[in-house]
């Protein structure tokens, strides 16, 4: 997703607009459309400031949402495939839930063998 127009650039350009100068001169010096000036110019209108919207669901939401319940449930079942975890959780939790959430928390599924073999 491109990330929206800064701020200084809205001001700017409806500065621009308020002072008597030609939209298309403006979108031609700022390199923008006229449909985003206008939008732009809308929105200043309706609420008085030109601020881009905040996009509130950006982003995934977690199906694990307790991680101290989980990080335990993974202690308590590490002989158990990812598969098998997401199972034993229920919930509509898939395999790939739970592999982004343990990596997420930085859970590894290799062994923590302390040889070295050097000895």
């Amino acid at each position: 997703m491109p990330a929206p127009y800064s701020y200084d650039l809205r001001s700017k350009a409806i500065e621009a607009i308020k002072r008597g100068e030609r939209k298309t001169d403006v979108c031609r010096f700022l390199k923008i459309s006229r449909n985003t000036l206008d939008l732009w110019l809308t929105r200043e209108k309706e609420t008085g400031e030109c601020q881009a919207l905040a996009n509130p669901n950006k982003g995934r939401r977690a199906k694990i949402k307790d991680e101290d319940k989980f990080r335990k449930f993974v202690r308590e079942n590490s002989d158990k495939t990812q598969k098998q975890m997401a199972e034993l959780w229920g919930e509509n939790l898939t395999q790939q839930n739970v592999s982004y959430f343990c990596q997420k928390l930085g859970i590894t599924r290799k062994k923590n063998l302390r040889l070295s073999r050097k000895e």
